[in-house]
């Protein structure tokens, strides 16, 4: 151990400023959800307001949700605006009318948030013949149960008496005309015979400024590392956020955008990606990844806008916290850890690929934390080595003692990666580990976030 002065100032000052960008994250959240309620209020007026209540996972359908709200109280019509997080069976039969904005995960099931609302209200038909609804079910066509959260919700609110005001509205996508189509709706309650304008905001130009293969020769497929600059003003996020770019024309069709978790935060002064290339059957380079990795020049523009995603945004920094993924979930676990500091709860890694020889995703930094006490504790496996052969959810269940020890300190989890398998695995050990009931509860606390795709 050093007795320089100077490097235990020096080791001071680190330590003070890690524990001020903790406390100005603090501050910020603490200052949103303010925020938000007294939005809602203001939006709400006097008299009685028309209940709107988003169940959402990556924060579109709550950004739909303050729109609603914001073109109801334009139209003189108040609204007080709610997660299914906070929805109860008493605001539902005290709200006369209700608008539901609901969005579907995976196959047929609701955003966490949604959780305790399904547990508690929706095993069987409530009393709510003096409801009437309307309800915007977000989707995915790519998914057999296409919209199949908002339907179930549906077809509870009808067996529960309400009436529906008008058939519900299916949105794929983000499908712009299903939205305009919701708008309608709402002028036909307001009575407002104008639009308003909901084009979200602008997709402003980054440049890319670097872009490095992290993992050549791994049997997983090519992983980039993407980081981009701003041409403007560089943007406020928090670590869960989610950074949407839009992509070219291709042959007179303009193929929407794509969402990826963001690895970086704002103070690192550019915005990070870890992009999978992915390959169609043909063998041909996926249109958005394809680009991405392999046509944009480093220089080169893009279209991009950074969208909040309150559904992965992490606890305190005393708060314990466990990260959970595989593959190029990495990149959103990555960026909670740089926002925690060495004297916090503790951060423990369980992370999965295929081979440790080319697939250990940012190695230097995750072994710098743990030497620092950032991380507290480092778990990987890698599915294609002899010798291991495990993935994320083995690692989990073999953990279950310790993650009830964990948990029962307070913990949170936080899980981002693929949908298929390994969110659905990890889910089911964590259930084994704690107990259905436990897991519901974790995920109707805010104890229990994801962000799997």
């Amino acid at each position: 151990m050093t007795t320089d002065p100077i490097r235990w100032l020096w080791a001071a000052g680190a330590v003070a400023l890690w524990l001020a960008l903790i406390a100005v994250i603090v501050w910020r959240l603490r200052q949103a959800s303010a925020a938000a309620r007294a939005q809602s209020a203001t939006l709400a007026g006097e008299g009685q307001a028309v209940l709107v209540a988003f169940a959402s996972q990556t924060g579109f359908g709550e950004a739909l949700a303050w729109m609603t709200a914001r073109a109801l109280s334009e139209g003189g019509v108040g609204a007080r605006v709610l997660s299914f997080a906070d929805l109860d069976l008493g605001m539902l039969k005290n709200a006369g009318r209700a608008l539901l904005i609901v969005s579907t995960t995976g196959e047929g099931d609701p955003p966490d948030p949604a959780a305790r609302f399904v547990r508690r209200l929706m095993g069987a038909p409530a009393k709510l013949e003096g409801l009437r609804y309307g309800l915007l079910a977000l989707g995915d066509r790519s998914y057999d149960r296409f919209c199949g959260f908002g339907h179930a919700v549906d077809g509870w609110l009808r067996r529960s008496g309400a009436k529906p005001l008008f058939d519900t509205v299916e949105v794929d996508d983000g499908d712009a005309g299903a939205v305009r189509h919701w708008q309608h709706q709402l002028n036909q309650i307001t009575g407002a015979v104008s639009t308003p304008d909901w084009t979200p905001p602008a997709h402003e130009p980054w440049r890319l400024v670097a872009r490095t293969l992290i993992n050549p020769g791994s049997p997983g497929g090519e992983a980039w590392r993407l980081a981009f600059e701003p041409v403007g003003a560089l943007p406020d996020w928090a670590a869960g956020d989610i950074a949407e770019i839009s992509l070219p024309d291709r042959d007179g069709v303009t193929p929407g955008s794509r969402e990826y978790s963001i690895a970086s935060l704002p103070s690192d002064g550019r915005l990070e990606l870890l992009v999978r290339l992915m390959r169609r059957p043909d063998g041909t380079p996926g249109l958005a990844s394809g680009w991405l990795t392999g046509e944009v020049p480093i220089g080169g523009t893009v279209g991009l806008r950074v969208r909040v995603n309150r559904g992965f945004h992490g606890p305190d920094d005393a708060t314990p916290l466990i990260l959970i993924g595989n593959g190029t979930g990495i990149a959103g676990l990555r960026a909670h850890l740089k926002s925690r500091s060495a004297s916090g709860g503790g951060a423990w890694m369980l992370f999965g690929e295929r081979t440790r020889a080319h697939d250990a995703f940012f190695n230097a930094e995750l072994q710098a934390w743990l030497a620092a006490g950032v991380v507290t504790r480092l778990d990987r496996c890698f599915s294609r080595d002899p010798g291991d052969g495990r993935y994320v959810q083995e690692m989990v269940a073999a953990g279950r003692n310790d993650i009830r020890d964990w948990v029962a300190r307070g913990a949170t989890i936080l899980v981002c990666g693929s949908l298929e398998g390994m969110s659905q695995g990890v889910h089911a050990a964590l259930e084994q580990a704690l107990g259905a009931d436990a897991v519901l509860d974790l995920l109707e606390t805010g104890r229990y976030r994801r962000d799997v795709y």
